[in-house]
């Protein structure tokens, strides 16, 4: 990934602070969204995570890894979705959470008596942990390490989210001084929320963020549109200094907000909400999934026109796509459309499936058309409202351009 759109992750830099003491363990942190796999790896355990659309390659690192005569441990939201898949090319799996079950497979393997899975219990604590070991990371690789999590889970149940399948439906919050203490941490004035919904729980994130105010951050995270109704809310989102929201609008058509049970989202409301954001200086990323069964061929015109005329700063396709074991996936299997196995191919860029009202083929040109005419010079100028940035318009201007090499 090109730095500028790429931040620390939070998941590896964590596992590796719940490497238990007594091991007395070398550890070693190897992002390939960053820099190269070695496969000369002088490891006894080789721990991968892993999601669908890099399944097949993560199989094949595991393959190898254990030719080598390596023990291979896989975890992850694929490996959590399809473990019987997942068994035949690793000697143990993670399903679920790791907090607990990651150092307990660690300690079993180095007394030998390695479990083929280990199941995260539905009900875990995430207060009091050790704060990610993010001095393993390459830091010249991210264009931050200020990440920190707060929330982990979703109040919504979206047809094509793997994250509740995978991870279970609680929302678990980490006690607000825990991540106070984590932010005070941190080096410079960003702060990056990389949980999938902030507001989950609306209470928390008032005392979480108004608990934010004091330390005068930059912050940016993710909500979904909710966030335009709650006028409290949001006033102590712009006084604790939100600067960015990743918000999934999902889709210009009403009918498939119902569809996919995202009904907190309104069509006709984007626009509005829109300007309330910009007005309290709160650039958006708006993310739209094309390709659900109500997207006919106008849906990339209209979709790239909503996005110029509400001034959606930073606009994101993709395909919405069936993960297995999801909703979607069974719906689509019944139906005898899924047309494609290879997880490759499940990157959220390519289609997997028959749609509704246009060829595959179709679908796919159709994406490419509106990252590229989304991110053409003319409609980032016209996206971009200066007249509402008080802050960070050199930020917004450099972001576009990343996303513009991106599509």
């Amino acid at each position: 990934f090109h730095k500028g759109l790429h931040y620390a992750p939070i998941t590896l830099a964590l596992l590796a602070a719940f490497v238990p003491k007594e091991l007395n363990a070398d550890v070693k942190i190897y992002d390939e969204t960053a820099e190269k796999i070695p496969l000369d790896l002088d490891a006894d355990i080789v721990c991968i995570t892993c999601i669908t659309g890099t399944a097949a390659r993560c199989y094949q690192y595991a393959d190898y890894f254990r030719s080598k005569g390596k023990t291979v441990i896989m975890g992850g939201v694929h490996p959590s979705l399809l473990p019987e898949e997942t068994e035949k090319h690793a000697d143990s799996i993670i399903i679920g959470l790791g907090e607990e079950s990651f150092p307990k497979a660690l300690l079993d393997a180095k007394n030998n008596c390695l479990q083929k899975r280990y199941v995260q219990k539905e009900h875990i604590d995430i207060a009091n942990r050790p704060l990610p070991r993010k001095d393993l990371l390459k830091k010249k690789k991210y264009i931050s390490l200020n990440t920190v999590e707060a929330v982990r889970g979703c109040n919504h149940v979206c047809t094509f989210c793997a994250y509740p399948k995978a991870f279970g439906k609680n929302i678990l919050k980490r006690p607000v001084q825990d991540v106070i203490g984590e932010i005070k941490s941190f080096r410079g004035k960003d702060v990056i929320f990389p949980d999938v919904n902030l507001i989950a729980d609306v209470k928390y994130a008032k005392e979480l963020f108004t608990a934010l105010i004091p330390l005068k951050k930059w912050w940016f995270g993710l909500t979904t549109t909710a966030i335009g109704y709650n006028d409290e809310l949001l006033d102590i989102f712009e006084k604790s200094g939100c600067k960015g929201l990743l918000i999934g609008f999902e889709s210009v058509n009403q009918e498939t907000q119902e569809t996919i049970h995202k009904g907190v989202n309104h069509v006709a409301e984007y626009k509005a909400l829109m300007e309330k954001l910009h007005n309290c200086g709160i650039m958006v990323m708006g993310c739209f999934a094309f390709g659900s069964d109500e997207d006919k061929k106008d849906v990339f015109k209209r979709t790239v026109d909503l996005c110029l005329e509400a001034k959606i700063d930073l606009p994101r396709f993709s395909i919405i796509t069936p993960f297995p074991a999801t909703d979607f996936y069974k719906e689509l299997e019944e139906q005898n459309r899924i047309v494609e196995r290879d997880w490759a191919m499940y990157d959220v860029e390519h289609c997997v499936y028959k749609p509704k009202h246009m060829t595959k083929e179709e679908l796919e040109s159709g994406i490419a058309w509106a990252w590229q005419e989304a991110y053409s010079w003319k409609n980032i100028l016209k996206r971009l409202d200066f007249s509402k940035r008080k802050t960070l318009k050199s930020i917004y201007m450099l972001v576009n351009i990343g996303y513009r090499k991106y599509a």
